[in-house]
């Protein structure tokens, strides 16, 4: 039974990640599940060898299940912060007055954005519609392998399937991180007049807004009300579990 439990949770994470690594994607929330299906797949196919093993001695028996608890809590750590994500943010239709809307940078290719992020802009375009007044701000600099900002395409991208005018929009055009996203959009908020004090939609998808609105509270962002915008299906396991890594990654780099 074990055994066989094992081939089946190999399938399912060999599926969960060979799908997106064939689509392009490539990064920790891809790369962790095909690790972990290639090795329960090795472990049912070598079941009574590894049991074998584990009982010449009880060190290695000790190891074994030492290994399986290792497991085990970094799967509950995995689902503590999916259950802390799941659900936050608002839609645009339920954000209160805002003096600005900034949407956050997610990925370009071929001078159009992602999905992930063409779903960020559509949900701000939303908002925008809904709040004429809020300074609009788009943020993100040049991607590995691309000659244009994201910020200058995410504005592009606006105007061409809105018809927003990216004259008035504040276009940030060098950070490559979150963290960097809001350093950098704040200052030119405030040339706009925008109080950073005030309430400001931060407009991600909604997997990120948990650790967007931390950084942007670190940031000086008084009032950030987090505005989500849904992940694609193809991907939504995968950046969901990438984000496992990127909370402890800024965590241990002291971001919030």
């Amino acid at each position: 039974m074990q055994r066989g439990l094992l081939a089946a949770a190999a399938l399912v994470l060999l599926g969960l990640g060979i799908v997106p690594l064939a689509a392009g994607h490539f990064h920790l929330g891809v790369l962790v599940p095909v690790g972990l299906g290639l090795v329960a797949g090795y472990l049912a196919w070598r079941w009574a060898a590894v049991q074998a093993w584990c009982a010449v001695n009880p060190w290695r028996r000790w190891l074994w299940r030492a290994a399986w608890l290792g497991l085990l809590l970094w799967v509950i750590s995995v689902g503590w912060l999916w259950q802390m994500i799941a659900g936050l943010g608002q839609t645009p239709a339920a954000v209160p007055p805002v003096a600005a809307i900034v949407v956050l940078g997610s990925g370009t290719e071929d001078g159009k954005p992602r999905p992930a992020l063409a779903m960020r802009l559509d949900t701000a375009a939303q908002l925008a519609v809904l709040q004429p007044h809020a300074v609009l701000a788009v943020t993100g600099g040049v991607d590995f392998g691309q000659d244009e900002s994201e910020g200058a395409i995410m504005a592009r991208y606006l105007a061409e399937t809105y018809g927003l005018d990216p004259r008035v929009m504040v276009v940030e055009e060098r950070s490559t991180s979150t963290v960097l996203n809001l350093e950098w959009t704040g200052p030119l908020l405030q040339a706009r007049g925008v109080d950073l004090a005030q309430p400001i939609a931060i407009v991600s998808s909604d997997f990120h807004l948990w650790r967007a609105l931390h950084i942007a509270k670190d940031q000086g962002f008084g009032q950030p009300i987090g505005v989500a915008a849904p992940t694609p299906l193809l991907t939504r396991f995968n950046v969901w579990l990438r984000e496992y890594f990127a909370v402890a990654s800024s965590w241990a780099l002291g971001e919030w």
